[in-house]
């Protein structure tokens, strides 16, 4: 097993410290309105620590995912957004890739979490 931290973890983020940091400094960027929507989506967030990543991502995307459905914003026009989910489920376990010891148990409460949509989440 290799020792190297792939480049789009927090830790290879040299000088990052926040949420928000975190999302200016990925490589490969996303593109310029996919950025600004996850932007959008992680500004509640966005002053949080670095180890928090993972777990803003997923609450964002959450959050995101839930307005949709409560609101029935499936078709074409909500494609930035649905991309927008995606992506912050997809960053969130990319993050959390220095833990993998608990990515079992974090994606059984992100599918359940997500599953329990629209409405409460379990805890």
């Amino acid at each position: 097993m290799s020792d190297s931290v792939p480049a789009d973890t927090p830790q290879a983020k040299t000088g990052v410290g926040t949420v928000g940091e975190w999302l200016a400094a990925l490589q490969p960027a996303p593109p310029s309105a996919l950025a600004d929507r996850l932007r959008l989506a992680l500004t509640p967030f966005a002053a949080e620590p670095l180890d928090r990543v993972p777990e803003a991502c997923l609450d964002a995307g959450e959050q995101l995912l839930d307005e949709l459905l409560a609101t029935g914003s499936t078709t074409r026009g909500s494609a930035l957004d649905l991309l927008a989910v995606d992506a912050l489920v997809t960053y969130a376990f990319q993050a959390a890739a220095d833990a993998p010891e608990r990515l079992e148990a974090r994606a059984a409460r992100a599918m359940a979490r997500i599953a329990a949509l629209p409405g409460e989440r379990p805890d």
